[in-house]
């Protein structure tokens, strides 16, 4: 048990994807494999990795966000969930992704065809231990259109296999595609206070006007990415964290929060301490002026990168 001052995900409010509902703060697996994802860095404390999802569990987050393809040299997050948390507790929403692939070595194959997106399916639910998924993304891999992919993934739900849809790295007319096929209960795309991007704004919104959650990936990462929590703050996060006696990240989560009600937070951590202060982000309100200088800041950070 948490103590009683202990701040819970169920301080960040609560979202409905389709049926499910979850807090908005969230986990994301990605950097429970190693220092850095992917092949990046050095992988990870096995013990500590484990007791990071207990942890986060006992702090109420019910929304963990993990992919087949979030491995290091020794360590495979999906292995780490079942090993951590399985059998799984009631309420505990598990969401991955398919389309990307990389080979035994760890390199980036060949993104999947249609018809191989069962097989991604399938191999999730092999290392997860379930016999179905709560939530399947089908990632964009710069295809122009998403139809013949989704669909494969529309066909998995109707055979029981999916429960709910989303899609992840997309511009606006890949959701109206999308939701041509079939429900999108939720969009994951690259968002961040230190990343402006128009598309991805015109996303955002979209999703809002259809009830539809955004969840940012790299939101606490920023322009590093992959590789980590970014170092590189700004004038008006680094303001916001010294009014409220937070860390940077933590403004940097309660920005992305702020950005609508239907907005999710899935920050990544191995280090319990982070872990502690990424869900207490979900309690920090930030006042009308901080939120004016961020979105000020975000503004004059220029340029309209996409996500890749």
């Amino acid at each position: 048990m948490t103590p009683d001052d202990t701040i819970t995900a169920d301080a960040s409010g609560t979202w409905e994807l389709g049926d499910l509902s979850v807090h908005r703060i969230g986990f994301g697996a990605m950097r429970l494999t190693g220092s850095a994802a992917f092949h990046h860095g050095t992988p990870s404390d096995r013990d500590r990795s484990l007791a990071v999802l207990r942890e986060a569990v006992e702090l109420g987050v019910n929304h963990i966000d993990t992919a087949a393809f979030y491995f290091s040299s020794l360590r495979s997050a999906n292995e780490l969930i079942n090993t951590a948390l399985s059998p799984y507790p009631d309420g505990l929403v598990i969401a991955a992704k398919v389309g990307p692939h990389r080979d035994y070595h760890g390199e980036w194959g060949t993104s999947a065809r249609p018809d191989q997106l069962r097989g991604h399916v399938e191999e999730n639910l092999r290392q997860l231990g379930r016999d179905h998924l709560d939530l399947v993304y089908l990632r964009r891999m710069r295809q122009d259109s998403i139809a013949e992919h989704f669909g494969a993934l529309a066909e998995l739900r109707e055979a029981g296999l999916v429960r709910h849809l989303g899609i992840s790295g997309v511009e606006p007319r890949h959701l109206a595609e999308a939701l041509e096929i079939a429900p999108v209960v939720s969009v994951q795309n690259r968002y961040a206070v230190d990343r402006p991007d128009r598309v991805d704004d015109e996303v955002l919104r979209l999703c809002g006007e259809h009830g539809i959650a955004f969840v940012p990936f790299y939101a606490v990462a920023g322009r590093t990415g992959e590789r980590g929590a970014t170092s590189a703050h700004d004038d008006a996060v680094l303001s916001a964290a010294r009014a409220h006696g937070v860390s940077p990240a933590q403004v940097r989560i309660a920005w992305t929060l702020h950005q609508g009600p239907h907005v999710l937070a899935i920050p990544g951590t191995g280090n319990p301490g982070h872990l502690a202060e990424n869900v207490a982000a979900g309690a920090l309100r930030l006042t009308q002026e901080e939120l004016t200088r961020l979105d000020h800041a975000r503004a004059q950070a220029g340029g309209n990168t996409r996500a890749g």
